[in-house]
């Protein structure tokens, strides 16, 4: 019967992938299906050639999957602010190059299911780099962002900030409760929201929807 259940799940799971996965097309984005965070992996190394620069902002979904490893073995140039070894000059410069590389890699806190994806910023540098680049855009995004409508998309994005603020080892009234409050905590890292409605004019945009659990 466990199995029952199981497959019944992955068939829902995927219904909503694949619905998602056509509203995206149908506004232009360049959308596919996957089952699981090994096949988003292909995916993005089907759209990256090698050698080239690929700039990764703070996303746990894109480390999951393994990207960051995969890309260097295929000798990409990898820019990412989270690398605990950079001083405060470098890591300004890295967030730099992350807008500017070859390819920008990221993932959305929520999306609508009629396709609209949005994300909030402490200091902005992952939603500029939606927004606008000279680059190739990626998203990968696990089921679980997916949310009804832009209202719940919102209210979705919000639950990233906690576990988002405990990473930082910030001090926020979220770190308290468990949920996103509105607060005005001077440390507080829900600053700059980003509604895609559409791929930017001229910019190619993928989105590889993932039937798992990925992210915060």
């Amino acid at each position: 019967m466990d199995d029952v259940f199981k497959a019944a799940k992955l068939k829902a799971v995927e219904a909503i992938g694949k619905t998602l996965v056509s509203e995206l097309s149908k506004k232009g984005y360049s959308a596919c299906y996957v089952n699981t965070k090994e096949e988003a992996l292909s995916e993005v190394l089907k759209i990256i050639p090698e050698k080239t620069s690929v700039g990764i902002p703070g996303s746990v979904t894109i480390r999951e999957i393994g990207a960051m490893g995969a890309l260097k073995e295929r000798g990409c140039v990898v820019y990412h602010h989270w690398d605990p070894t950079l001083t405060p000059e470098q890591r300004m410069e890295v967030l730099q190059n992350e807008n500017l590389s070859d390819y920008f890699l990221t993932s959305a806190n929520a999306v609508t299911t009629d396709g609209m994806i949005v994300n909030i910023d402490g200091n902005g540098n992952r939603v500029s780099g939606m927004a606008w680049g000279r680059n190739e855009l990626i998203f990968v995004i696990g089921v679980n962002k997916i949310a009804k409508n832009l209202d719940a998309a919102i209210s979705r994005a919000r639950t990233a900030t906690p576990p988002n603020v405990f990473r930082l080892n910030g001090d926020t009234p979220c770190t308290k409760t468990g949920h996103c409050v509105n607060c005005d905590s001077a440390g507080r890292v829900c600053r700059v929201m980003l509604i895609l409605e559409r791929p930017a004019i001229g910019r190619k945009t993928h989105v590889i929807v993932v039937g798992e659990d990925l992210g915060y």
